[in-house]
């Protein structure tokens, strides 16, 4: 093939610089390509083989990169791990996953050492210093810097967020794959985008590298030969500055972040020179029409929009499309395929709402240890995480909300993200969530959670205003009959909102009639 992939890139220009930790220190390619190969020589001495997993409990940065590198050239499957995860939740991925080494970071010593018992001592190592586990050291100490021998592709093993009960690892079968090739093909990914290689791209990593798209996106720029950019912690300010400081091309982002972003001061949005941005992708959560907008009127046609699964396949909405189709999350990749069904899953018409099913070439997964959720959401080669939207005339998919979000109130089907939207382009909210809870009359009804901006009093007046900002804008049918305030609404740092646990004590006590 080509001459795009990590390790290509590092052996024809090692001085390169590759990534840019939290901290501001620069690393090499060949910095870090000597130190993927020492990791797989490490492991392999421990008696790792093609198909092990390995598991990584990592903050943002090069360390949780290195590991990332040698599993994909070495065969092994790696999970990175929530952070946010409880000491017995990490046990159950380690066990889940049957991983044969865990690496954690110092960082989270109280959390991984509690999970340490679901893994053999001689096979945990620390970032630092944590009990019960052996220094990085132990591992990489007096092995070789050079490239391993029988080299052999493998993937990551992201688990799916949990929101329905415990995740699940997304599982892909290996073949006898060489790295360098399965590096250049991963390049597809940013292509789809039109994102072109070279070493005048930076892609800042603004997520927690734990989620799927933030690692595969960063890795595939990483691919292109882009330098990344590691942030700790988002702040909008911050971003801005690093996007100024680094002249970043690229970046994931959420729409949580551009209603951040969008919050600042004037002055500061005017501050910084953003003259570089070309591509900034986003996902994840939807984003409403006026917050897009305004990213578009302030960022220029730089800002695209993609739909799409850890299970594979997806659309892409360019800024061109949704000038167009405004609201539109695009249309199919071109090795994709999106399938809208009924109830009965028989095929839906144009424009009718219906179970959103992705299909993507080459994309056969599991989900691991469980074989009936595997089946239960697939419809022959098409799955689903079932989200409800419809499409358009010209093929255009538009997302109404997740079915098992969706409010049933008197025989009628709402979707609470249409109300969500319109509640969060009002200045004095910060956030907000909707969903149903139970009315003896009508099944349901609705109920707004919202997080006021900073500095809003909450209470029945600011309730009555939003309310009010309805009119004319959303049926009453589909006003909320009640408004919460919290002061922080629980959204993992993807962007996903966990309405779960907001929904949940309003439940107790009834069955759910959806």
């Amino acid at each position: 093939m080509g001459s795009l992939g990590f390790w290509r890139l590092a052996q024809a220009d090692p001085d390169r610089v590759a990534a840019v930790g939290p901290d501001g220190a620069e690393h090499t390619a060949g910095e870090l390509h000597a130190r993927a190969n020492q990791v797989v020589h490490g492991l392999r001495a421990l008696g790792l083989k093609p198909g092990d997993g390995v598991c990584g409990l990592m903050p943002n940065g090069v360390d949780g990169l290195v590991l990332y590198l040698a599993a994909l050239q070495a065969g092994w499957y790696y999970t990175p791990v929530n952070w946010h995860l409880t000491g017995p939740e990490i046990a159950y991925i380690l066990t889940d996953s049957e991983a044969k080494a865990f690496v954690a970071h110092e960082r989270y010593a109280e959390e991984a050492a509690r999970a340490a018992e679901a893994i053999e001592p001689h096979r945990r190592f620390a970032i630092g210093a944590i009990d019960g586990f052996r220094p990085m050291a132990d591992l990489v100490g007096g092995m070789p810097a050079t490239p391993p021998a029988d080299r052999t592709w493998g993937a990551t093993m992201h688990y799916t967020s949990g929101t329905t009960g415990r995740p699940k690892g997304v599982r892909r079968p290996l073949g006898p794959f060489d790295p360098d090739d399965g590096a250049e093909l991963m390049t597809g990914l940013l292509r789809i985008f039109g994102v072109t290689g070279g070493g005048d791209n930076v892609h800042l990593v603004t997520s927690p590298n734990y989620h799927t798209a933030v690692t595969q996106f960063g890795g595939t720029a990483l691919h292109m030969g882009h330098t990344l950019v590691y942030m700790d912690k988002w702040d909008a300010e911050e971003m801005l500055r690093l996007c100024e400081r680094y002249r970043v091309t690229n970046s994931h982002m959420v729409p949580t972040h551009f209603k951040r972003l969008l919050s600042l001061p004037d002055e500061t949005r005017r501050r910084y020179d953003l003259s570089s941005l070309k591509w900034m992708i986003h996902a994840a959560a939807p984003c409403p029409v006026p917050v897009k907008q305004a990213m578009l009127d302030w960022w220029g046609d730089c800002v695209y929009e993609y739909y799409a699964a850890t299970e594979g396949g997806g659309t892409v909405a360019t800024p061109a499309d949704w000038r167009k189709h405004p609201g539109t999350v695009g249309r199919p990749w071109p090795i994709s395929e999106i399938l809208i069904v009924d109830d009965d899953h028989e095929p839906v018409p144009a424009g009718v709402p219906g179970t959103v099913y992705m299909k993507m070439a080459g994309s056969g997964f599991e989900y691991k240890g469980d074989p009936a959720k595997t089946a239960a959401n697939r419809l022959r080669e098409h799955f689903t995480v079932g989200d409800i939207g419809y499409l358009n005339d010209e093929g255009y998919l538009f997302l109404c909300d997740r079915k098992a979000d969706m409010i049933i109130s008197g025989g009628t089907n709402i979707y609470p993200a249409e109300i969500e939207n319109e509640l969060v382009v009002h200045p004095k909210v910060a956030d907000v969530a909707v969903f149903g809870i139970p009315d003896e009359e009508w099944g349901e009804q609705i109920k707004a959670v919202v997080e006021p901006a900073a500095g809003v009093e909450p209470g029945p007046e600011l309730a009555a205003e939003l309310l009010a900002s309805l009119e004319g804008r959303l049926s009453r049918m589909k006003w909320p009959r009640s408004v919460d305030f919290v002061e922080n609404l629980p959204r993992e740092p993807n962007g996903k909102l966990l309405k779960r646990k907001l929904r949940d004590p309003y439940w107790e006590g009834h069955d759910r009639a959806i």
